[in-house]
């Protein structure tokens, strides 16, 4: 499992897919999102503005990641 910090309270999904770089573009972290690629707690999740914060665990396409805050 890889933790990628983040310097805020929260990050949105969409953002978050950006810095830990499953996706290069928004219109890809966009894809990703809709094509249901993307878990969070085990539950797939739809929401681009989805609010992660730190301790969450995010799946993507079978990579691992944790929120820790910096």
């Amino acid at each position: 499992m890889k933790r990628i910090a983040i310097k805020t309270e929260f990050i949105k999904l969409d953002s978050f897919l950006k810095l830990c770089g499953e996706a290069a573009t928004g219109g890809e972290a966009k894809s990703l999102i809709l094509n249901g690629s993307v878990k969070i707690s085990g539950e797939a999740c739809y929401q681009r503005g989805k609010k992660i914060t730190s301790g969450s665990e995010i799946v993507v396409n079978e990579n691992k990641y944790k929120v820790i805050q910096e």
